[in-house]
């Protein structure tokens, strides 16, 4: 039988940028949780990968660059994976790295923190789930407890480019910003299409949203349905 492994979102709740390496990564001090928002990976014999899109994010290709096939390539692995896309691609939620964390949990890989560094910042958390404190360039992880929360996200049609929006916080001088996300200030600028839908948000729910690592997600807490918005919870840890 066909092996499925689940692979929920992440959400940053919080997100402060205290340095940058000599490489160029940037150091991060943050609190993530995961989701019940989650794609599903279904391995079976062969060397493939096909997407089936049931999201409403940026078109998600079946390519070699595709984390599943990296992560896969990584752990020395083959399989035809059959990747449901319920995360929406480019919105911040951690969708690819929560794939590749997928392959390596199917791997027997769940522990190597360092590989599933080597694959991306997100992806260690991706790895563990729950909640907990990141730092580091994301390998360091710190549990925290468990808290069930409810969370309304809302996902412009359109992606946030991690590296522009990074490039960007260092052209306005390392801004630390007035709310818990010191992204937002950069990701406004790279793309300004976010304040019409933080603004959206805002005026329907009642709350202050936050942007979702370096987004293109806003979020705010509490069950807010309504057109263009997901309702989630948090999930505990993996495993």
């Amino acid at each position: 039988m066909p092996d499925v492994i689940t692979a929920p979102a992440k959400l940053t709740l919080s997100l402060r940028v205290t340095g940058v390496r000599d490489d160029g990564f940037h150091l991060v001090d943050a609190v993530m949780v995961s989701l019940d928002l989650a794609d599903t990976l279904t391995f079976g014999p062969g060397d493939d990968l096909t997407v089936e899109e049931a999201s409403t994010g940026l078109p998600v290709p079946a390519t070699d660059d595709n984390l599943v096939r990296r992560a896969l390539v990584a752990v020395g692995r083959r399989a035809s994976v059959h990747l449901v896309k319920r995360i929406p691609a480019g919105g911040g939620l951690g969708g690819g790295s929560a794939d590749a964390a997928a392959v390596l949990r199917w791997a027997g890989r769940a522990d190597d923190v360092d590989l599933a560094a080597g694959l991306g910042a997100d992806v260690p958390f991706c790895l563990r789930g729950g909640r907990a404190r990141v730092t580091g360039i994301g390998e360091v992880l710190d549990p925290l407890p468990p808290e069930d929360a409810t969370f309304t996200l809302v996902v412009p049609p359109f992606g946030c480019s991690t590296p522009a929006v990074y490039a960007a916080w260092d052209e306005l001088g390392g801004p630390t910003a007035a709310g818990p996300n010191d992204l937002e200030p950069a990701a406004l600028v790279v793309e300004p299409r976010l304040a019409a839908w933080r603004d959206a948000l805002g005026g329907a729910t009642g709350e202050v949203p936050v942007l979702a690592g370096s987004g293109s997600t806003w979020f705010v807490p509490g069950a807010h349905p309504g057109p263009d918005r997901l309702v989630v919870r948090t999930t505990p840890p993996l495993g």
